[in-house]
């Protein structure tokens, strides 16, 4: 399909939903889903919701916040438990299940109770293929993923939200921050804020694609292979160091293989992954 026949599609499936609540998070996938929801049904039959929770990048909700009222929508800010569960707080390779099944089964009230038929997550088609065990709660729960089922990749997405003029078009995928943590090491509210002011830190310093991954009493900083030598220079990496042992960090890494989406799933067997999906 070409990407017009694709939109008309997602559109087509958004109709026959009727009045829907959308996850939303600011990112590029949401914000797309937002847009053409409130464009195809009408602003009044869109409710945009957004998850205040500990695992989520501060950084995010007063940008996603302006986006929503640019498009329309009212937006709702819902607070989660993740952390009252101990099955996410374990953090086993099906954190991210749990983590999801919360999000969904409040989403799914809240569209309950305000009258709205249908709860749509930001799901991509190539989210699919990838390793995320969320997409099984959400299958599990009713929960609708209109831009897979319209087959819109990360790249048409991205090429839509152009078209659109949305900010979001160019802006990198930013997961929650539960997803730094090294699998086995439990997520807790201390080890949550200190990615985010690691992430803000480096934000605040001009990286734009970056991860701080947690270790326990090491952090693990990815950046593209074109910036290391930029992080690696000095006074930057004498400020980044200070800083991120100030947060609470006893060692501060660069990680020479660069940046790249979802490395810690590199020490995960395919058993492992297979049992979580």
């Amino acid at each position: 399909m070409t990407l017009q026949e694709k939109r008309s599609t997602l559109e087509g499936i958004l109709r026959d939903l009727g009045r829907v609540v959308v996850a939303f998070s600011g990112g590029v996938d949401s914000s797309l889903l937002l847009k053409v929801a409130a464009e195809t049904l009408g602003t009044d039959n869109v409710l945009a919701c957004i998850s205040a929770g500990a695992s989520e990048p501060s950084h995010q909700l007063a940008r996603a916040a302006a986006l929503a009222r640019d498009i329309g929508v009212e937006l709702m800010t819902v607070e989660t438990d993740e952390l009252d569960d101990p099955n996410f707080v374990v953090n086993q390779a099906d954190r991210c299940f749990h983590c999801k099944s919360h999000l969904c089964r409040t989403l799914l009230d809240i569209a309950a109770e305000r009258g709205f038929e249908h709860v749509v997550f930001g799901t991509n088609y190539d989210d699919l293929d990838d390793f995320r065990p969320g997409n099984r709660a959400i299958a599990e729960l009713g929960v609708r993923s209109p831009l897979a089922e319209a087959k819109l990749t990360k790249d048409d997405i991205r090429r839509l939200s152009r078209q659109f003029g949305l900010p979001t078009a160019d802006m990198p995928s930013s997961p929650c921050l539960a997803s730094r943590i090294s699998y086995g090491l439990e997520v807790t509210a201390e080890r949550l804020r200190q990615i985010d002011e690691a992430e803000a830190f480096l934000r605040e310093a001009g990286f734009v694609e970056f991860r701080v991954r947690h270790h326990d009493e090491v952090a693990r900083i990815e950046v593209p292979p074109a910036e290391i030598t930029r992080l690696a220079a000095e006074p930057l990496r004498s400020h980044v160091v200070d800083k991120l042992k100030r947060i609470g960090f006893r060692y501060v890494a660069l990680d020479l293989q660069g940046f790249r989406s979802g490395s810690l799933n590199e020490a995960l067997s395919e058993q492992q992954k297979r049992a979580s999906l």
